[in-house]
C-alpha cells in the first residue's frame, strides 16, 4: 500500500494532463517559431493555452509569461525588477520564512550593497502589517512575500500590501511568490494591485520543468536570459510545449474543480488533525485549520522523535511525506521558517510536513494514522531509554 503525503513538493500529473503531454510529444511537435504551419499551429495552441490561465487568474492572457518553473519565475521577477529599477533605490522589503528561491536572489543583491530588510512573522508564521508600513522608505523599489508558505501553510495578507504603499506614497512594486497558494487557495493577483506573481505547473498535478509568470501589463521590466526573444522578449528560449500544454490541462481541470477540490482537502486535514490529537500525544500542530492556513498544508512537530527518522519509518510502510522544504538540501536542514515561529530545536527537528492531494482518501488517513502512531511509539521507546 503507497499513501503519497507529499504534495507540496510534487504532485503525481493527472491522466489528463499526461495524454496531453504524449500527444504534443509525439504528433505536434513543431517549433512554435517556425515560420510553416506545423510552427504556426503550436503559436496557436500556446496561446490559447496562455488565455486558459490568464482566465483562471482574471487577468489579461499578454500578461502571462512561461519559464522552467518557479524558481526561476521567482528570479525572473526579482532580478528584472531590481535591474531595471536599481537607478531609484536600492532598497528591498522581504520576510525571514521565503522559499529559497527568494531569498538566495535577495541575499545575492544585499552582498552588492543593497538594503534589505526581513519582515518577522508572528507564531501563525503571518508578517506585521505595521512592521510592514514602517519599513517602507523613499528608495524602497520591491516588495517580494510568499501567497502560501510552503513549509507550513500559512497566508499571507497580501491583498493589504497595495493600500500601505498608497497611504505612504510609494512606488515600490510587489511580487509575490504564489506557487503553493496558486490552484489551491483563491487568488485576486489583479484586485490586489500585484505587479508579478509566479507559478508552477508541477504543484497543481502538471508537468515539472513549466511554470508561469504574470507581469502587469504597465510593468516593464528587463529580461535575464537572452537570445531568440521569445516569450515577447522577456524569457527567450524554445517554448517547452509538452510542458505548456500539460500545464494548460491542468489549469483547466483545475478551474472546473476549484471549490469542489479544496472543501474535499480541508475535511481530509481536519479528519487528520482530530485522529492525530486523538491517537498520538506530545504532538504540537504548526499549522492548525482556519483561514490563515491553506487546507493542503500540515506541519507537525512530535516529541522526541526526529523528523528525518520518522520519515523513513513512514517511508518503510508506504507514507510518503517530507521534513520540510524539498527545494533545499534534500531538507535536512535546520528550518528557518519553524525558527522563526518560536519552536524549539527539539520541536523543529520533530517536525513532518503532510500535504494533501484531491486523491487522498480517509481510509488513507486512517493507515497513515497507525502508521505513525506505531512508527512514534517504536522511536520513542529508544530515544527515551
Amino acid at each position: 500500500m503507497e499513501i503519497y503525503l507529499d504534495n507540496c513538493s510534487t504532485t503525481k500529473p493527472r491522466e489528463e494532463v499526461i495524454e496531453e503531454i504524449v500527444h504534443f510529444l509525439r504528433f505536434e511537435y513543431g517549433n512554435p517559431s517556425s515560420l510553416h504551419r506545423l510552427g504556426f499551429n503550436i503559436e496557436k495552441k500556446i496561446e490559447e493555452v496562455r488565455k486558459t490561465i490568464g482566465d483562471f487568474l482574471k487577468v489579461d492572457k499578454n500578461e502571462i509569461y512561461f519559464t522552467s518553473g518557479g524558481t526561476e519565475s521567482n528570479n525572473l521577477a526579482i532580478q528584472s525588477i531590481i535591474e531595471r529599477y536599481k537607478r531609484v533605490g536600492k532598497h528591498i522589503i522581504t520576510t525571514k520564512i521565503e522559499h529559497s528561491s527568494v531569498l538566495n536572489p535577495i541575499k545575492n543583491y544585499e552582498e552588492k550593497g543593497y538594503e534589505v530588510t526581513y519582515l518577522n512573522v508572528d507564531s501563525n508564521g503571518i508578517f506585521s502589517l505595521k512592521e510592514l508600513k514602517e519599513s517602507i522608505r523613499e528608495d524602497t523599489i520591491l516588495i517580494s512575500i510568499m501567497q502560501v508558505n510552503n513549509e507550513i501553510g500559512s497566508i499571507q495578507p497580501i491583498w493589504e500590501i497595495k493600500n500601505i504603499l498608497e497611504e505612504r506614497n510609494s512606488k515600490a512594486l510587489i511580487h509575490v511568490d504564489g506557487i503553493q497558494a496558486f490552484g489551491k487557495i483563491p487568488i485576486d493577483i489583479g484586485g490586489w494591485g500585484v505587479d508579478t506573481f509566479s507559478f508552477s505547473g508541477h504543484k497543481i498535478y502538471g508537468p515539472k520543468g513549466i511554470g508561469g509568470l504574470y507581469v502587469n501589463k504597465n510593468l516593464k521590466i528587463a529580461p535575464i536570459i537572452f537570445g531568440g526573444n521569445q516569450e515577447k522578449g522577456l524569457r527567450s528560449g524554445t517554448e517547452n510545449v509538452p510542458g505548456i500544454m500539460g500545464l494548460g490541462k491542468a489549469v483547466e481541470i483545475i478551474e472546473n474543480n476549484f471549490d469542489e477540490e479544496r472543501k474535499r482537502v480541508a475535511n481530509l486535514k481536519s479528519y487528520f488533525i482530530k485522529k492525530l490529537e486523538d491517537e498520538i500525544h506530545h504532538i504540537r500542530i504548526n499549522s492548525p485549520l482556519g483561514e490563515n492556513y491553506s487546507p493542503y498544508v500540515l506541519n507537525i512537530s512530535f516529541e522526541y522523535v526526529r523528523g528525518e527518522v520518522l520519515l523513513h519509518y513512514l517511508e518503510d510502510k508506504g507514507v510518503y511525506v517530507s521534513t520540510g522544504s524539498a527545494c533545499s538540501s534534500k531538507g535536512t536542514e535546520k528550518s528557518h521558517v519553524l525558527s522563526q515561529l518560536g519552536l524549539s530545536d527539539t520541536e523543529i527537528e520533530g517536525a513532518i510536513r503532510i500535504c494533501f492531494s484531491y486523491e487522498n482518501t480517509e481510509e488513507d488517513i486512517d493507515y497513515t494514522i497507525e502508521v505513525l502512531k506505531n512508527s512514534v511509539e517504536e522511536i520513542r521507546q529508544i530515544t527515551m531509554r
